[in-house]
């Protein structure tokens, strides 16, 4: 079968069976779209039945077992909607703020709020993790500091669980917001994450080993940064070093994302920060940009769980 004769037929399918007084326009759009390119994908790689019932097995094992969201970084598929929104912002003028990357599925709404410091960890993983001190301050526009930004921070723990996730960890261990003091400067005492990989008998990895690719993500913490009249910032730091630091099955590794990581052993210094063992200390600004009328909007719509 022709394209030409693949897109008569899906429009027979769709759009002429269609009630036009019920008809949701885009929606529409984008299944006839979605649906013209898989029965064209089907006739030029000739997939046989077995094969195309096998493709929607693997969806629904992939979705009962809460795994899409870790398909679509997987597949590269987050980085590209990235991509497209910088560009996106390049067309609109924005430029100059801190570069965003993927959000990835384990964000959780609700972690308990404090001004300017917060200790993520829940000191369960003491002497067996490197205490990490991070600090910076967020930046607005016009480069001033700003007061009362909200610093949303979640990262795993040393086994690259994530708690809610993880059931074995407490709740809002390594997740909290902290509201950026006077001068604009947030910090937190955490501990130095590990990377970690896909679950090893899960849907994502199983489709990674038929495609001859690891499932590795390096060491990372993720943010969430809002100041009023600011585009919400959704990126990550890697942490520098890592095996996997520009190998990221997730494709989220990005320059200016990477700082480097200091290692502080003054005792003084250890003394102010109330620890007795050397530590591990990053300092990152964050940088965000003015709403610009007409610009795509930063937020991006999509479920998440929320204790």
């Amino acid at each position: 079968m022709t394209h030409t004769e693949i897109d008569a037929l899906v429009k027979a399918f769709i759009v002429d069976t269609a009630d036009p007084a019920k008809v949701n326009p885009r929606v529409q759009q984008v299944v006839v779209r979605l649906t013209q390119d898989l029965f064209k994908a089907i006739e030029d790689l000739d997939l046989s039945p077995s094969e195309v019932w096998k493709g929607i097995e693997y969806l629904g094992e992939a979705g009962a077992a809460h795994e899409l969201g870790l398909l679509a970084p997987g597949l590269g598929l987050e980085r590209f909607l990235d991509i497209r929104a910088d560009e996106a912002d390049a067309r609109a003028g924005i430029a100059g703020g801190t570069p965003r990357t993927i959000e990835g599925p384990l964000y959780v709404a609700g972690a308990p709020e404090s001004t300017g410091f917060a200790r993520l960890d829940d000191g369960s993983e003491d002497g067996r993790g490197e205490v990490l001190f991070m600090q910076g301050t967020v930046y607005g526009e016009n480069g001033q500091p700003l007061p009362g930004a909200r610093v949303e921070v979640w990262h795993a723990n040393l086994l690259g669980g994530y708690s809610f996730f993880d059931p074995s960890q407490t709740p809002f261990n390594l997740r909290r917001t902290i509201v950026a003091d006077a001068e604009g400067r947030y910090c937190f005492r955490s501990i130095v994450p590990m990377g970690y990989a896909c679950p090893p008998e899960g849907t994502t990895q199983r489709l990674l080993d038929q495609l001859g690719r690891h499932g590795r993500r390096p060491a990372h913490i993720h943010f969430f940064v809002s100041a009023p009249g600011h585009r919400k910032l959704t990126t990550q730091i890697n942490i520098d070093g890592d095996e996997y630091l520009w190998k990221d099955f997730a494709f989220a590794s990005r320059d200016g994302l990477v700082p480097p990581l200091a290692r502080v052993t003054d005792p003084s210094a250890l003394r102010d920060n109330g620890v007795d063992q050397p530590f591990a200390s990053i300092d990152f600004d964050f940088r965000l940009v003015a709403e610009a009328p007409g610009a795509p909007p930063a937020e991006v719509e999509r479920q998440r769980m929320a204790a």
